[in-house]
């Protein structure tokens, strides 16, 4: 038996006996059957000869920009050439992209042994930019792609995200990076034990034009007022603010990316409320060290908070709903499942959108 099929129930294990224990996970990766259609090749074919177009009579950006979008725009012509000869994605297809993801989560020998939370944080900082006063940023056009938004310090690491999705996108071409990436987002929260995130696609691949401005998400050295004035100008409230903060549940920081190091919980590949409970039932000191400023838990010196979670208790409005979450898990999972879902639409128009009402897609186990 493989240690993947055992790990998510020993994962749940940890939490509190309230939580019903999940069967062991198992996979679909059975990627989609090939279809042959006269109409869809000569579409293909005139989508490529756009991306060429594009290439050559762009004249606005340097070389290796051309290149960038010229690809970019291929892509799109392929996924309207697909439309054009009949092949439209329906929500079994996204399921199978949903399966995949979930197939290839755990790993050995990288972090805690799950890309999950490093797919949430992809998910989330490529959503995280929008600007709900000029409406620029968000996760419509994945401009995460392009530099200089992958070289934006706050996405350190996330090399490793995009580079897993790679594969992903291999398999399944006609799915736009935003909805990918997004979607795996979702995947992470609710196969690591966490809620169900509504999701449905629409987003489009956009250009290195596109790419937003440095400095749009969390600096993790400052406080509540700093946190307010990025969530606030997405157009969230100090509820959403601290529902979002608890996905800080998975992952660990590591000192080549954002300079801080550590886990916030004694599970880390687990979604829980044990990042509020962990808040509040701790003693935090500062942590003796030549690194960036952060917070240590006194017992055991092996957690961390950083100076934007800690501002959560200094604050009383804040401090309310991390009370809230660390005695009531359901309320927390609802809150985060509404959040994250508008986090994740950020920035997309909604007549892009597949479908009126978001999907709710079925975990890998089920």
């Amino acid at each position: 038996m493989s240690l993947s099929v055992l790990r998510n129930p020993i994962r749940r294990t940890v939490l509190s006996s309230s939580r019903a224990i999940r069967s062991a996970r198992t996979y679909s990766t059975v990627p989609p059957a090939a279809k042959s259609n006269t109409s869809l090749y000569v579409g293909l074919g005139l989508a490529a000869a756009a991306g060429g177009g594009f290439y050559l009579y762009n004249t606005n950006t340097s070389l290796k920009e051309a290149g960038k979008e010229a690809a970019t725009a291929g892509k799109q012509g392929v996924q309207i050439a697909k439309a054009g000869a009949g092949f439209t994605p329906s929500k079994e297809d996204y399921q199978k992209v949903y399966n995949k993801i979930a197939s290839i989560l755990d790993v050995e020998g990288y972090d805690d042994g799950s890309y999950g939370p490093v797919l949430v944080r992809l998910a989330w900082h490529a959503s995280g930019t929008y600007d709900k006063e000029t409406g620029t940023g968000g996760s419509n056009y994945a401009t995460m792609r392009f530099e200089p938004e992958s070289l934006h310090a706050a996405n350190n690491g996330l090399n490793v995200a995009r580079t897993v999705m790679e594969e992903i996108k291999k398999e399944f071409p006609w799915i736009s990076y935003g909805d990918l990436w997004t979607l795996a987002g979702v995947c992470a929260v609710q196969e690591l034990g966490g809620p169900k995130v509504p999701w449905r696609p629409g987003r489009i691949d956009g250009f290195a034009k596109d790419v937003p401005p440095d400095g749009r998400l969390p600096d993790a050295t400052q406080a509540q007022d700093h946190l307010r004035a990025v969530f606030y100008r997405m157009g969230f409230n100090d509820q959403e603010i601290v529902a979002l903060a608890g996905a800080h549940a998975l992952g660990r920081c590591h000192t080549d990316r954002s300079g801080f190091e550590g886990p916030w919980t004694f599970s880390p590949v687990t979604f829980s409320n044990a990042f509020f409970q962990l808040l509040l039932d701790e003693k935090w000191v500062w942590r003796k060290w030549n690194g960036p400023k952060q917070y240590a838990d006194k017992k055991t010196g092996s957690l961390m908070m950083l100076p934007t979670d800690y501002a959560l208790i200094q604050d009383k409005k804040f401090r309310e709903w991390v009370q809230k979450y660390a005695k009531d898990e359901n309320l927390f999972f609802n809150d985060f499942a509404k959040a994250f879902s508008t986090l994740l639409e950020l920035g997309v128009p909604r007549a892009q959108f597949v479908s009126s009402d978001p999907w709710v897609m079925k975990n890998s186990d089920e």
